[in-house]
């Protein structure tokens, strides 16, 4: 069950590239959804994705910090995966809309502004997960308020 959790964790071992495994996660889950889910219905089904991940993630980077014995390992890389989830609910299906999701997204991922900062303090990988979510709901409203401001 441990080797399990690692492996969700890491997202199938992405989490153990060496250099900027957080990037390379978001990257492959843009391009995952830009190629796969155009054929699907668009909210609905990545917002259940969204929340799986999410929900399947907590346990997953618990158990990551036990196993890394480190505080958010830069393996656990499965926030990643669910924050960039969140930046695509809504987008119209275009390249320059994911870059800039994926951009805006590592973005705020990186600089982490209030309350993103401070969500990483909840245990038990709750922390682990929020924060990232948090950085994909900012991101998520930037691109939404381009959106409106461009093309109402």
């Amino acid at each position: 069950m441990k080797q399990l959790a690692i492996l969700i964790a890491t997202f199938f071992g992405v989490g153990r590239i060496r250099i900027a495994p957080g990037t390379w996660t978001s990257l492959i889950v843009t391009l995952i959804v830009y190629f796969i889910f155009p054929a699907l219905p668009p909210f609905s089904l990545l917002a259940m994705v969204t929340v799986f991940v999410f929900v399947i993630g907590i346990p997953a980077a618990a158990a990551c910090e036990k196993h890394f014995q480190k505080k958010d390992p830069r393996q656990c890389v499965i926030d990643e995966v669910a924050g960039q989830l969140v930046c695509f609910w809504f987008l119209p299906h275009t390249i320059a809309y994911y870059a800039a999701a994926f951009l805006l997204f590592r973005f705020f991922d990186i600089l982490k502004p209030f309350p993103i900062k401070t969500s990483e303090q909840i245990p038990h990988g709750i922390g682990i997960m929020l924060d990232d979510v948090l950085a994909g709901f900012y991101a998520l409203g930037i691109l939404q308020g381009v959106r409106f401001l461009l093309f109402r």
